[in-house]
């Protein structure tokens, strides 16, 4: 199993889930987070002042599915979340040891 954390502009939301649950991908666990990479923020200007942004937000969508479909997965984010400019965001494939359904105690890909 692995795990996909993808970091994408907000207004791109839509546009991921609607591809991944085009690949049959639905369950997903989707956050409002902040950060930077190479854009380093921007300034603003506010009331007559300027200030840096140093944060900017973004939304972290987690995902665990079996090894085959993984591919697909990224694939699938990476087409509908590019907007071609600085700041698109990234895509981590990690190895999920074990996963567990609390509910049922179903165990690994039967648990997902």
């Amino acid at each position: 199993m692995k795990k996909i954390e993808a970091i994408i502009k907000p207004f791109k939301l839509e546009e991921v889930k609607d591809a991944l649950a085009e690949i049959g991908i639905e369950g997903m666990t989707v956050s409002e987070v902040k950060g930077f990479g190479r854009q380093k923020g921007h300034t603003e200007i506010y009331r007559g002042s300027e200030y840096t942004v140093d944060f900017l937000p973004k939304i972290k969508i987690e995902i665990v599915l079996p090894d085959a479909r993984t591919d697909a997965a990224v694939a699938a984010i990476i087409k509908s979340a590019r907007t071609g400019k600085i700041g698109d965001g990234k895509v981590f494939v990690s190895t999920i040891e074990q996963a567990v359904r609390i509910r049922t105690e179903e165990r690994n890909e039967q648990a997902i």
